[in-house]
């Protein structure tokens, strides 16, 4: 006799007085059925090391499939799925702020020259701050440099380097990295802001219901504070 068939036979013979005592009138009860080393196993009872399995909860009254209860996840699994929701609910609220952003730019400005005064300000800002962010970094590195070379200078004649000489060659070092940091930031947001200033654009054209424009027109919102960042 083939697997299959001793599992059915199995599953008929634990199925025929189950359902006689329902007739008799006891308690409706289920059957489970799982899989465990490669075999179907069925029970009336669920015992405690198969909880976790995925199993089949099958009527005993009609003999149809009640349920299908899949396995429990592990730690990692769990971790996952929490994850996940936590992406999803993030993509969520980035969405409705968008759309509330839409709605918000629709009322606030009438047309595009508006939009586009907002845009130049915010530009003006950044390059104001990136300009500002090289010119220390230059300064920064000629005093270095200078520092530097007295040190050097005392070196090679014999003498000692004063403490407070070092501690300022370590200062204008340390100072140096933070505003060449900064400068690498405020280059990002430049570049992230025209990012910005064509997407929105875009939005607001098609919210407007306004043809889609060249890029020379895109372009010419930041002026004249973009063309400023080309010289």
């Amino acid at each position: 006799m083939s697997r299959t068939m001793t599992s059915l036979l199995a599953l008929s013979l634990l199925l025929t007085p189950l359902a006689l005592a329902q007739q008799a009138g006891a308690p409706a009860k289920k059957l489970y059925c799982w899989d465990e080393n490669g075999q179907r196993v069925c029970s009336d009872a669920l015992p405690a090391e198969a909880v976790n399995r995925a199993r089949d909860e099958i009527s005993v009254k009609s003999g149809l499939r009640m349920a299908e209860v899949d396995r429990a996840l592990t730690e990692d699994e769990r971790e996952q799925v929490a994850t996940n929701k936590a992406q999803q609910q993030v993509d969520q609220a980035a969405a409705d702020m968008r759309r509330r952003t839409d709605q918000a730019m629709l009322m606030s400005y009438q047309n595009e020259t508006e939009l586009g005064r907002v845009f130049s300000e915010r530009t003006s800002i950044v390059e104001n701050s990136v300009r500002t962010a090289r010119f220390n970094v230059i300064s920064l590195r000629e005093s270095l440099v200078t520092l530097l070379r007295s040190a050097s200078d005392l070196e090679l004649a014999g003498r000692e380097v004063p403490a407070d000489m070092a501690e300022s060659i370590v200062r204008r070092h340390d100072e140096l990295m933070r505003q060449r940091q900064l400068q690498a930031s405020f280059e990002k947001q430049r570049v992230d802001l025209d990012t910005e200033i064509t997407d929105t654009i875009r939005r607001y054209r098609l919210l407007k219901g306004v043809e889609p424009a060249s890029s020379t027109d895109t372009a010419s919102v930041t002026s004249p504070a973009a063309q400023a960042s080309g010289r």
